[in-house]
C-alpha cells in the first residue's frame, strides 16, 4: 500500500491507525486505517478517486457526535475536511458556512450579524456537514426550516446546488441519506433581529439542555429517533430502562434517551446496551426503536 499512502500524502494529512475514540464524543470506538484530512474541493475530489480506484471503503468525518466506531475500527479512510471548509460569509440576511463548520459557530456568527433563525442549533455539538446530512434540530426548530441551498459534490457526477425541496428533509433524513454526496456548504435564509433578544434565546435553550441532558458523560446525544406520535425517553422509561447499565455503558438517569459512556465503555458495551433498549422497549410497547447514531466498523458479531 506505500503507493496509495504516498498518492493519500500527496493530497493532505495522512494518518493511519488514527485511534477514532479520539475523534468521536462517545469516546469510544477503535482505529481507522487511514484518516485523510483534504484543504480544499479539488483535493477532495482527488482523494476520492485514489481511493476509489483501491477499492477501500471511505467515510466522512465531521464532529463524530452521532457516530459509534466499531472496536475492531474501520478498515478504510476516514475523510475529514480542512481549512477551505470552515469559512463563515454573511450577505444580508443569508448566512454560508463551509460542512467543516461548527453550528455552535454558525449560531454564534449569525447572532453577532443581528440573524435569527439558527437559535436551535447553538448547543448542537456537530458540524454543517452533518447536520444538514441528518436535518438535525432541536427546540422546535430544525435544519430544513432555514435552508435555503446546499452545495453537494456528488463522487464521479460533479458538483450540484440542490434547493430546500431538492435535498427532500424529513424527520432525520435528507437526499444524502440515501444518496452518496458531500456537502460542501450550506447557504441559510436568516431574519433580522436584535442581537440582544437572539443571545438571550441561545442563552435559554443552553440551559435547558444543561438541565435536561446528561453533558458531563460522553454520549452521541440522542440514541433513537423519535417514534411517530411518541417519544424515545418516555417509552425507555416506561420499560424500566433507566440506568441499565451494559460493562461502563449506561442508560442516563437524568434523560432515558441518551446512553452515556459511564467508566470507560467499550463500542461493544454500547452497542449491546442499544440492542437491549430496543428489546425492552418492544417487549413494553410493541414500538421497535430506530438508532439515531451512525454504526462505523463490524458490529455483526457482538
Amino acid at each position: 500500500m506505500a503507493g496509495l499512502e504516498a498518492e493519500l500524502s500527496a493530497l493532505g494529512e495522512l494518518k493511519e491507525n488514527e485511534a477514532m475514540s479520539s475523534h468521536c464524543s462517545f469516546r469510544a470506538g477503535g482505529p481507522a486505517r487511514y484518516m485523510l484530512t483534504v484543504a480544499d474541493t479539488e483535493k477532495l475530489e482527488k482523494a476520492l478517486a485514489v481511493i476509489t480506484e483501491n477499492g477501500l471503503p471511505w467515510f466522512l468525518l465531521g464532529r463524530g457526535s452521532n457516530l459509534l466506531v466499531s472496536d475492531s475500527g474501520f478498515d478504510g479512510v476516514v475523510i475529514c475536511l480542512g481549512e477551505s471548509f470552515r469559512q463563515i460569509a454573511v450577505k444580508g440576511s443569508s448566512l454560508t458556512a463551509g460542512a467543516a463548520v461548527l453550528l455552535s459557530k454558525a449560531a454564534s456568527e449569525a447572532a453577532e450579524a443581528e440573524l435569527g433563525g439558527l437559535e436551535f442549533a447553538s448547543g448542537i455539538p456537530g458540524s454543517i456537514g452533518g447536520a444538514v446530512a441528518m436535518n438535525a434540530g432541536a427546540y422546535d426548530g430544525e435544519i430544513r426550516d432555514v435552508l435555503e441551498s446546499a452545495t453537494v459534490l456528488f463522487p464521479g457526477k460533479g458538483i450540484k446546488e440542490l434547493s430546500n425541496a431538492e435535498m427532500d428533509f424529513s424527520y432525520r433524513h435528507s437526499i444524502l441519506k440515501e444518496q452518496t454526496g458531500i456537502l460542501l456548504q450550506a447557504r441559510f435564509s436568516l431574519h433580522f433581529d436584535a442581537k440582544k433578544a437572539i443571545i438571550e434565546r441561545m442563552k435559554t435553550l443552553q440551559q435547558k439542555r444543561r438541565e435536561k441532558q446528561p453533558l458531563e458523560l460522553p454520549s452521541a446525544g440522542s440514541t433513537f429517533k423519535r417514534p411517530e406520535g411518541a417519544f424515545a425517553g418516555k417509552l425507555i422509561t416506561e420499560a424500566g430502562c433507566k440506568g441499565m447499565r451494559e460493562g461502563g455503558a449506561v442508560v442516563s438517569e437524568k434523560h432515558a434517551g441518551f446512553i452515556v459512556n459511564d467508566t470507560g465503555a467499550t463500542a461493544a458495551d454500547i452497542y449491546r446496551l442499544t440492542c437491549r433498549v430496543q428489546d425492552a422497549v418492544f417487549s413494553e410497547s410493541g414500538i421497535m426503536l430506530e438508532r439515531e447514531i451512525i454504526l462505523l466498523g463490524d458490529f455483526g458479531t457482538i
